[in-house]
């Protein structure tokens, strides 16, 4: 018996949508999976953006949703880091995709994980849970922010060891990249914790903060300060609500692209 082939659709591009291709995926475990698609030569965007991408729905109609890029803004190629969620409209179709196949691609990144949106400062906290740290993986690999901060630190919490995607790039501290790995050697923190399994740092972000253990090997004070500290913000909205509400209580103002602060959130994820 011979194999069937499944025909996959062949979409075509709109106003607003692009159709690339798939030229990598990565599976890192069973929940988690990133992949890199074409770039088109009129695609700008700044590290910390997010755009819409999806695939063909089951009405023919483009099924979008939007993922913050993660790779920085020089890079050739897109990548981002998702989720699978086997009932999801968009996820339980986007995990299968395979090198070679077509999704669209919004013309328009926005965002205010954007270096724009905050105010000059001496280092940088990005804070993220699970596919949160998706923006900062961007910013991270873009030299610009090594330019504008003395120290920049990427802080990752997630359940399960396996979920630290990109654990050994980050742990490295970016050896291998062409544009930073010289100011990241000196300059770029990584602080990882895992809640539901052994690993170093086993406890909550909020945890970290209060042991100090966040601040380790990392100049300057051993708590935030919104004099000299910027932060940004991406992942679980139980996260982003407690730390908001947290910086808010210490002086820190929220920032935007329109009005740069000492903090910033991602608000197309939070609602």
């Amino acid at each position: 018996m011979s194999d069937v082939t499944i025909e996959k659709p062949v979409l075509e591009p709109t106003g607003a949508l692009s159709v690339e291709t798939v030229l990598s995926v990565r599976h890192w475990n069973e929940h988690l999976f990133s992949f890199r698609i074409s770039r088109p030569a009129s695609f700008r965007f700044r590290s910390g953006e997010f755009v819409m991408i999806g695939l063909q729905g089951d009405n023919g109609k483009p099924l979008l949703r939007a993922y913050s890029v993660a790779s920085p803004a020089w890079d050739e190629e897109l990548e981002f880091l998702s989720i699978k969620v086997q009932d999801g409209p968009l996820t339980s179709k986007l995990q299968l995709i395979q090198p070679g196949d077509q999704l669209y691609l919004g013309r328009k990144p926005t965002g205010t994980l954007v270096t724009d949106a905050l105010l000059p400062g001496k280092r940088l906290f990005m804070l993220s849970t699970g596919t949160g740290l998706a923006p900062f993986l961007s910013l991270a690999r873009d030299p610009d922010v090594y330019d504008f901060y003395e120290e920049v630190v990427v802080v990752h919490s997630v359940r399960r060891v396996s979920d630290l995607a990109f654990h050994d790039e980050l742990e490295g501290k970016l050896a291998g990249d062409p544009l930073v790995s010289e100011q990241a050697a000196n300059q770029f923190h990584y602080v990882p914790t895992v809640t539901r399994e052994a690993f170093r740092n086993n406890v909550r972000i909020d945890k970290l903060v209060e042991n100090g253990a966040l601040f380790e090997g990392i100049s300057g004070d051993k708590k935030f300060n919104p004099e000299t500290d910027r932060i940004m913000m991406c992942g679980s909205m139980e996260m982003i609500k407690q730390f908001a509400a947290y910086f808010e209580g210490e002086g820190f103002v929220e920032g935007s692209n329109a009005a740069p602060g000492a903090f910033v959130i991602e608000r197309a994820f939070v609602g």
